[in-house]
């Protein structure tokens, strides 16, 4: 897992326009215009995340378009496959113990 997502990615407003981009391509003014903050700041935060490859910016005549790129995310997900199966194994680790009190409880002394 690249640390340059996670450096991208912590940052409030990057993770803004990544969950912005998921409804599809849009130029830095749209961007800027959903975020509510000035073109050159959305496009500094763009910047970050196609040095990142997270984005990817298509031409089109005279607009760029900006667009997520599913291979970071698809690793972030594998990488983060191993921590849910821990966590999935606690969690019912955790709901055995709670049936076992639960049951104990309802015994009569």
């Amino acid at each position: 897992m690249e640390l340059t997502t996670f450096s991208a990615l912590a940052e409030p407003s990057r993770l803004r326009i990544v969950d912005i981009l998921l409804k599809g391509p849009m130029t830095v003014g749209d961007i800027a215009e959903r975020l509510e903050i000035r073109q050159p700041q959305a496009s500094k935060h763009l910047k970050v995340l196609l040095d990142a490859g997270l984005v990817e910016v298509r031409a089109e005549a005279n607009r760029r378009n900006y667009m997520l790129r599913s291979e970071p995310f698809t690793e972030l997900d594998s990488w983060l496959n191993n921590y849910r199966k821990i966590w999935n194994e606690r969690f019912d680790n955790l709901d055995e113990y709670l049936k076992k009190l639960q049951s104990d409880e309802n015994m009569p002394d």
